[in-house]
């Protein structure tokens, strides 16, 4: 059965547009996007078995390109569009902070840093360097490794604060083994790029790591970072 089988109060579209998107299912928003299924299969079906295969509705919306690209029943205009939808969150939430609402919050940072970071297979070192009063300047991905590892010089970072007049930065790096915990190699990092900063006169202000599904791990609110008085 299609979707155009089903009663219009059955249908995803018509059930958003006439009752709103709070009460469709994820399969139900998912099948929008899609908009057809597979022979035997429609939207909402094909929809709840991609959520299924990749481990939930974060998994497939933030999945690589070329996964999404070698499913079944994603051919390159679906891909495109889910990847849209990841594309517009990050961008919604970077514009929140670019207004200094968000860095106020330590959950809107850690949803972008998710969306950004959670799902890459190496690892990436990220900064968002902020203004005087906790607006964002930039998002900006500074070095890329392997998938165990990255090297961070304190040198670029200073560089870096310097280029945007930052007042402060919140840090973040991503472990693709998944697991939201530092070590101690990303403690001593963490330290000297603080003592590195503070030469010049920016704050740190936190440091995450980002591991799938994981929640993010904060140093400051684990006394890593300390405040400044």
């Amino acid at each position: 059965m299609s979707l155009t089988d089903r009663p219009s109060s059955e249908r995803p579209r018509e059930k958003l547009l006439q009752r709103g998107p709070e009460i469709l299912s994820d399969s139900e928003l998912v099948a929008i996007l899609l908009r057809t299924g597979l022979p035997g299969q429609d939207a909402i079906a094909l929809a709840h078995a991609l959520i299924e295969q990749f481990g939930g509705l974060y998994g497939l919306l933030s999945a690589p390109p070329q996964a999404l690209g070698k499913t079944l029943g994603l051919g390159p205009a679906k891909s495109a569009q889910l990847i849209a939808v990841l594309e517009l969150a990050r961008r919604t939430l970077r514009e929140e902070m670019a207004q200094g609402i968000s860095l106020s919050s330590v959950d809107s940072v850690r949803r972008y840093l998710k969306l950004s970071l959670a799902n890459r297979e190496f690892e990436v070192f990220h900064a968002l360097w902020v203004d005087a009063h906790n607006r964002l300047i930039a998002s900006e991905e500074l070095f890329r490794g392997t998938l165990t590892q990255t090297s961070v010089y304190p040198r670029e970072i200073v560089r870096r604060a310097l280029h945007h007049n930052a007042a402060a930065v919140i840090f973040a790096h991503n472990h693709p083994s998944g697991v939201a915990k530092p070590s101690a190699a990303d403690e001593q990092l963490t330290d000297a790029l603080q003592k590195a900063l503070t030469l010049i006169d920016v704050q740190l202000l936190d440091h995450f790591i980002i591991a799938g599904m994981a929640d993010p791990y904060s140093f400051s609110e684990h006394g890593k970072v300390p405040r400044s008085p």
